[in-house]
């Protein structure tokens, strides 16, 4: 996706939120430390994968590329993925390898840490505009995708084969997550929903949002299988327990709209993004309070939040940068 996907939340909104935005503009706390890491102009970077090396995997949305930063040093190694490639999700497989959602190609995309060989793996034929967002591995290494044409499915590394089925109502998968137990989850933005894969059937079962057109966009699980929902059009951080079947959610801003991106790190910290007061904000579920760090370039849009311990990383679509919060 593109800067493109932001109409809806209206011009008055974005005057608000800039007002909102200076406001919240405190300084980050004071044990975090903030860095930036500028990447080539118009990579457009979406979705960043720390790597087990030290270095960090990110697709470069508006150029085709996959990139990888060395943090140490600030060298940024760019690897070609194709014609056509409009790489949108990466993350690190169990195989090492970085794995890539490209809508551009219709196909998911292997590139070997060691030799960078780029291995697409393309959609059944009749899945021709899947849109393919987002991907995860479950506990038997399988990995998994989301297609926001209405697909979602998964690929079976030992055999190249690919399997898709037609999601529930439709167009919107995006967000997906593996919980610690194996479960596979995503969220749907058009569709509103959240959804549990059978891994043997393929069947997903949905989820309605705390409330209607909530705009469920990414999905995280906690060290518990707890479930942390990004509300794009609610505004809001949401949390859904699969145990006990009931929702929570706490307002990430005032506007009520543009909370993107969820992340939980390894002390079960939830991390989002709030497009409407340009920062990342780190949330306590212990103490239910917020902690905003905000961008220090206008219109940062991060999209996606990763991370390692000690680290969340980010990429900022609208200025060409890596962010990384350590602490």
């Amino acid at each position: 996706m593109t800067g493109a996907e932001l109409p809806d939340l209206g011009r008055a909104r974005w005057f608000m939120a800039l007002a909102i935005a200076a406001l919240l503009a405190i300084d980050a706390p004071e044990a975090a430390e903030v860095a930036y890491y500028p990447v080539p102009a118009g990579s457009r970077p979406h979705d960043v994968a720390p790597a087990p090396d030290g270095t960090v995997w990110y697709t470069a949305q508006g150029k085709g590329e996959l990139g990888r930063l060395d943090p140490k040093t600030g060298k940024i190694e760019i690897i070609p993925l194709g014609p056509g490639s409009a790489p949108h999700g990466v993350i690190v497989g169990p195989d090492g390898a970085a794995w890539v959602t490209d809508g551009g190609l219709n196909a998911n995309v292997r590139v070997d840490p060691e030799t960078r060989e780029v291995r697409p793996f393309p959609l059944p034929p009749e899945f021709p505009n899947a849109n393919l967002n987002t991907g995860t591995f479950d506990k038997k290494g399988v990995y998994w995708f989301t297609g926001q044409g209405g697909v979602y499915g998964r690929v079976d590394p030992a055999t190249g084969k690919t399997d898709a089925w037609k999601a529930p109502k439709g167009y919107g998968p995006y967000g997906m997550t593996t919980t610690p137990s194996g479960d596979i989850w995503y969220a749907s933005l058009a569709g509103d929903y959240i959804a549990h894969i059978d891994p043997v059937s393929g069947e997903a079962t949905t989820v309605e949002p705390p409330r209607e057109k909530a705009g469920t966009r990414r999905v995280w699980s906690d060290s518990r299988g707890i479930l942390w929902v990004s509300l794009w059009h609610a505004g809001a951080l949401g949390r859904y327990d699969p145990a006990s079947k009931s929702w929570k959610t706490w307002p990430v801003n005032a506007v009520q709209a543009g909370c993107y991106a969820v992340y939980v790190d390894e002390k079960d910290k939830v991390w989002a993004t709030d497009f409407m007061s340009n920062a990342i904000v780190r949330f306590d579920p212990a103490t239910e309070t917020f902690e905003r760090f905000v961008s220090n370039k206008r219109a940062a849009n991060v999209r996606q939040l990763l991370g390692r311990p000690g680290e969340v990383w980010g990429a900022e679509s609208g200025t060409d940068r890596l962010v990384v919060i350590r602490d």
